[in-house]
């Protein structure tokens, strides 16, 4: 029986940590699995509810983080340390339903998948703006990106370990895993799902977070701000020699002399306005390969119960 080795990230959810191993044992009782917590950095005591579950149960494995490097950083320590023929990655707070872990196994032992990945095919219990939101980024990131993510994907997803290796190939500081999943290929099998609330506690994902992340996602895959920036520039060049034209024009015919405070005010401003729009579109783009080129290391790991020699 293949190993299946269940990749979780947890950041202050100490009320969850018992929870989540009790309902992913009930539904995997007759598959060998490990779950292995990454701590990134909680503030609660998440840590030590691991540790004292690891204490009780031989296959929790943790990975604790010297502090918080992001749920990013958490998934890629978590396949870099999985030992299982089949992977898998989870969130702590039981909105990864485990009772979809069997279809998953199956699609991927079975049915001659690469990755089993969840898909949720609806919001209930969130705001509708978020909702809103979300749509709309999908359509836009799949607009201008090479790559597509189905709307609705989510980290939640089964995976063969030549997917998890892969994936541990692209060692870039900068991580968007919904589109480093697409960009290696595979063939996938998408699940659908009902949004579904936190077993316990509050989620630590802002609105001005997730806005944050969206925004890694589309200077992580896409060029097109780049080129966008451009085309304003060269439009507003155009547009500018034409109108300087005109008013030289009117000047001669009709010896009108240039008046307007207010147009040339509001021209400096709509021109000031798109350079720093240009100029911050670019600095994001620079401030990603300067963090790149320090070669940092993704996470860096304070404790752990996993023995790396294995």
């Amino acid at each position: 029986m293949n190993l299946l080795s269940i990749v979780v990230p947890c950041f202050d959810e100490e009320e969850n940590v018992e929870i989540f191993f009790e309902e992913t044992s009930k539904v995997l009782k007759n598959q060998s699995f490990e779950v292995i917590y990454v701590n990134d950095g909680s503030n609660d005591s998440t840590l030590d509810k691991i540790k004292e579950l690891a204490k009780q149960k031989s296959n929790v494995k943790y990975v604790s983080f010297s502090r918080n490097f992001g749920k990013e950083s958490a998934i890629y320590a978590g396949l870099k340390y999985a030992k299982g023929d089949l992977i898998c990655i989870m969130d702590a707070d039981l909105q990864h339903p485990p009772e979809m872990l069997p279809e998953m196994i199956e699609a991927v032992e079975n049915q001659n998948y690469d990755i089993a990945a969840a898909r949720r095919i609806s919001r209930k219990g969130e705001p509708k703006i978020k909702s809103f939101f979300s749509h709309r980024y999908y359509r836009i990131f799949n607009r201008i990106s090479k790559i597509e993510i189905v709307e609705g994907a989510t980290d939640f997803r089964v995976m063969t370990r030549p997917v998890a290796d892969a994936i541990l190939k692209l060692n870039e500081y900068n991580r968007f895993s919904k589109g480093l999943f697409q960009w290696v290929g595979f063939d996938t099998k998408w699940i659908d799902y009902e949004n579904i609330k936190r077993a316990k506690g509050k989620t630590s994902w802002s609105f001005l977070g997730l806005l944050r992340y969206s925004m890694e996602g589309i200077i992580a895959f896409s060029t097109v701000p780049l080129t966008i920036s451009i085309l304003l520039g060269t439009i507003i060049s155009i547009v500018a020699f034409i109108y300087m034209i005109y008013i030289i024009a009117k000047y001669i015919l009709y010896s009108d002399p240039v008046q307007g405070f207010a147009t040339i005010m509001c021209a400096i401003l709509l021109l000031g306005g798109i350079q720093l729009l240009s100029i911050g579109t670019m600095g994001k783009y620079l401030e990603k390969t300067y963090f790149e080129t320090k070669n940092r290391p993704i996470f860096i790991v304070k404790e752990s119960n996993i023995d790396d020699s294995d």
